[in-house]
């Protein structure tokens, strides 16, 4: 297995269970949600590769579209070889499309830090390293970001993790849509070993913690 410029290149071979993923935790319920604005809403986060965060994601139900990108940076436009040199500013991020009738905000946050990614590592996700793979919430309006403050608040009281949370908040500049390539990696590469490492325990960990916001087809 060989870790080229941020993506992992190998032969189509099957990945031993012990050195998968990084152990899920249940997290609590967010005890203050965001209130629904319309018959459709969006959240964008960031936690890693946005391989397995929009994997786990569109198989959410309720989820309508997910899609892989970059945000936090300045500027209009870049792209995944910029965004991997860590120097942009930008990090790896999906943008999570919902119907706030089937699945809310808080509901997204709790799957998010249980299943998705570990709110404790500063700047890197499993075997990913640098700024643009932090883990980051950006909240798209004050309900949001009322409900992200509170819901970070309740997890550091929560004992759940040893280590103090280092997941940001960060204002909202933009997002800009990754290269077709990474869209709906997950699906499209099932086989592909960093997904069968990292990122297919994370969707086996939603189906067996959240059974009632888990579907087998994707968003889209």
């Amino acid at each position: 297995m060989l870790l080229t410029g941020g993506v992992w290149a190998a032969r189509d071979i099957a990945i031993p269970p012990v050195i998968a993923a990084e152990k899920a935790v249940l997290a609590p319920p967010p005890q203050l949600d965001a209130p629904s604005l319309g018959k459709q809403e969006t959240a964008i986060f960031a936690g890693g590769c946005f391989w397995g965060v929009e994997g786990v994601f569109s198989h959410v139900k309720g989820v309508t579209s997910t899609v892989s990108g970059y945000s936090g940076g300045k500027g209009r436009t870049t792209s995944y070889d910029e965004v991997s040199t860590g120097r942009t500013g930008f990090a790896e991020a999906v943008r999570v499309t919902y119907d706030p009738k089937a699945v809310s905000y808080g509901d997204l946050m709790r799957i998010f830090f249980s299943v998705v990614a570990d709110p404790t590592t500063l700047n890197y996700q499993g075997p990913d390293h640098g700024t643009q793979y932090r883990s980051a919430l950006f909240p798209l309006n004050a309900s949001q970001t009322r409900a992200a403050r509170a819901y970070l608040a309740q997890l550091e009281k929560s004992g759940l993790w040893n280590d103090r949370i280092v997941t940001a908040i960060e204002p909202y500049r933009g997002f800009i849509p990754a290269e077709a390539s990474h869209q709906n990696f997950m699906k499209a590469n099932p086989r592909h070993p960093y997904i069968l490492r990292w990122d297919r325990p994370k969707v086996t960990a939603l189906k067996q913690l959240f059974p009632d916001h888990y579907r087998e087809k994707t968003a889209g």
